[in-house]
């Protein structure tokens, strides 16, 4: 932090905040999140280099370069941003391309984090809570899905913005640096697949009405199944799906290949998918 006439100030953090909600509404396959990146940090930007018309265009142009990440990580990156940027309008010899090079260096660890936190874990785990109470018909599965999803989120985005403005771009180095940072990604990955497996039991319900022998002596294959292993069949067609998506086999045909395939089983006699 500064303490020069052209500071950023807690207000500017709080528009940084608000404008990340928009950071993947023009997302493209060029240059990804970069307007919306450059869309977050114009108050600022304007506020910096507000008698500086140059170094506004120059900077503009420089948050358009590729840009992106876990969108909840954002505000963090574009607080450290901010803070460079203050030290750019401060200073007449700032290195302004190690502005985007610090940018560049954040995207990699920081998308491993968010990715296996946000998408991995809080949304798998949200919309698994939510699916299991709607099936029922209870009101509360969307609204705990969105609870539990945006309610971290929402956080991280806001504090995320204050704590990069004020930690500046030394912390997360210190934190490669020790290693800490990939066992925090690694112990998210690992609870983020606990909770796949978990929920595949209870949101994949695959059973067969196949029995043998007749009357007291007949014995259900399911039984069988289920005292080997509760949930085998769904396990197994789990890991079919998790099969053929690692052969990068098309969605489209894996969905038009369960339709015939239940109905086929199901007309059958062989399984019965819920």
């Amino acid at each position: 932090m500064t303490t020069s006439n052209k500071s950023v100030t807690k207000h500017d953090l709080k528009k940084v905040f608000w404008r990340s909600m928009s950071m993947e509404y023009s997302w493209n396959y060029e240059r990804q999140m970069h307007m919306g990146f450059a869309h977050m940090m114009i108050p600022i930007l304007k506020k910096l280099y507000k008698n500086d018309p140059e170094k506004l265009s120059a900077a503009l142009k420089r948050h358009l370069e590729f840009f992106n990440v876990t969108s909840a990580l954002s505000p963090f990156i574009g607080g450290i941003t901010a803070a460079m940027e203050e030290k750019n309008a401060n200073s007449d010899d700032f290195d302004t391309t190690s502005i985007n090079a610090v940018k560049a260096s954040l995207m990699g660890p920081l998308s491993g984090l968010g990715d296996s936190i946000f998408l991995g874990t809080l949304r798998v785990l949200g919309t698994g809570i939510g699916v299991s109470l709607a099936v029922k018909g209870n009101i509360l599965g969307p609204l705990l899905f969105l609870l539990i999803y945006n309610v971290p989120n929402f956080l991280t985005r806001y504090f995320g913005a204050m704590k990069g403005y004020q930690l500046g771009t030394n912390f997360l180095t210190k934190i490669q640096e020790s290693g800490l940072m990939s066992k925090v990604m690694f112990a998210a990955a690992v609870l983020g697949v606990m909770v796949v497996g978990g929920m595949s039991n209870s949101l994949v319900t695959v059973s067969t009405p196949i029995t043998f022998g007749v009357g007291k002596a007949m014995t259900k294959l399911q039984d069988i199944l289920d005292g080997i292993m509760p949930g085998m069949l769904s396990l197994g067609f789990v890991w079919l799906f998790y099969y053929l998506n690692s052969k990068k086999v098309n969605v489209i045909w894996m969905i038009l290949g369960t339709i015939i395939l239940g109905v086929i089983c199901a007309a059958g006699g062989i399984f019965t998918v819920a």
